[in-house]
C-alpha cells in the first residue's frame, strides 16, 4: 500500500538503551555503616585501644588517625541507631544518614561510604547531625459524634480486645465481620479497660478510634513489692466496624494516626 500510495512507511525500529553500568550498593552500605556506628558512637578512655582496633576495620590501611577525630577523652555510648537515609552521589560515593541516641540524646550522624569492586569503607570523618525537629500536627474538624453508638461501643468493645490481648480465635471471631482476620496478640498483654471511644454520625459502615488500657507483665525485683506489679500502658486504635443484623463487628483494626477522642 506504501508502494501504491507512494507513501513512506514508519519506521519500526526499537528504542536504544544505554547499558547499565554499577550502581552503589545502597543496602549493603546500610548495614555496613550501622556496624560503623555501633564502633564509632561508643568511646571510653578504658577501651580506647580496643576502639582504635575496631575502627582500623573501616578506614584504609595507614590511616592517620586510629582514633578517627576523637580525642581520647569524656566518653561516649550509644543506646540505639536506625538508618535514616541514603544520599547516593554516584556508583561509588553516598551518604548513609544514621539516626541514633548517643548519652541519651537523639542526633543524626552522617556516614560517608565508599564502594569498590564489591567492597566497602569509610571515606571521610562522619558528619554530626541535628536530630528530626519535633512536628505537631494540626488541629482536626470537629466531628459530630454519635453519643449512642459511642455508649453501645463502650460495653462491646471490652470483650472485643480482651479476645484480641489473648488471639483466641474461637472468641475473637465472634466480634468480627465475615470474611475479615485478626490475629491478636497472643497473650503478650492482659486487657485492662477500654477508656474511651469516639464514634462519628453515619452509615453502617463507621470509622472509629478506642483507646485501650492494657496490663504489661514485668520483671520485678525480688523482695520488694515492685516484683509483684505490672505496667499499663494506653494505646489508641483505629477500627473500622460494619453494623449488621443490629450489632457492630469489626472489620479492621490499626494503629490510630489522631489522638485519642479524635476519629
Amino acid at each position: 500500500m506504501a508502494i501504491v500510495l507512494n507513501e513512506t512507511p514508519p519506521s519500526h525500529t526499537q528504542a536504544s538503551h544505554p547499558p547499565a553500568g554499577p550502581v552503589f550498593p545502597v543496602q549493603l552500605a546500610s548495614a555496613y555503616a550501622m556496624q560503623f556506628g555501633q564502633v564509632y558512637l561508643n568511646a571510653s578512655p578504658a577501651t580506647a585501644t580496643q576502639r582504635s582496633s575496631d575502627l582500623a576495620t573501616f578506614l584504609p590501611p595507614g590511616a592517620p588517625d586510629p582514633q578517627l577525630g576523637w580525642n581520647g577523652g569524656g566518653s561516649l555510648s550509644l543506646q540505639s541507631e536506625q538508618i535514616a537515609g541514603v544520599h547516593v552521589q554516584d556508583a561509588q560515593h553516598a551518604v548513609v544518614t544514621l539516626l541514633a541516641r548517643v548519652n541519651g540524646k537523639m542526633m543524626e550522624l552522617g556516614v560517608p561510604v565508599y564502594a569498590s569492586a564489591g567492597g566497602l569503607g569509610i571515606s571521610g570523618e562522619p558528619a554530626w547531625l541535628p536530630a528530626p525537629q519535633s512536628a505537631v500536627a494540626p488541629t482536626p474538624q470537629a466531628v459530630n459524634a454519635d453519643s449512642a453508638t459511642e455508649s453501645e461501643l463502650m460495653r462491646q468493645l471490652p470483650a472485643f480486645f480482651a479476645a484480641y490481648a489473648s488471639g483466641d480465635q474461637s472468641t475473637l471471631g465472634r466480634f468480627l465481620a465475615p470474611g475479615t482476620s485478626v490475629t491478636g496478640l497472643g497473650g503478650t498483654v492482659l486487657f485492662g479497660s477500654v477508656t474511651g471511644v469516639t464514634a462519628p454520625v453515619g452509615g453502617t459502615v463507621r470509622h472509629i478510634v478506642a483507646t485501650v488500657v492494657w496490663e504489661v507483665s514485668g520483671q520485678g525485683v525480688k523482695g520488694t513489692r515492685a516484683g509483684s506489679t505490672t505496667a499499663n500502658l494506653e494505646m489508641t486504635y483505629a477500627l473500622t466496624i460494619v453494623r449488621q443484623h443490629g450489632t457492630w463487628y469489626v472489620q479492621s483494626i490499626a494503629p490510630s494516626t489522631q489522638a485519642a477522642g479524635q476519629p
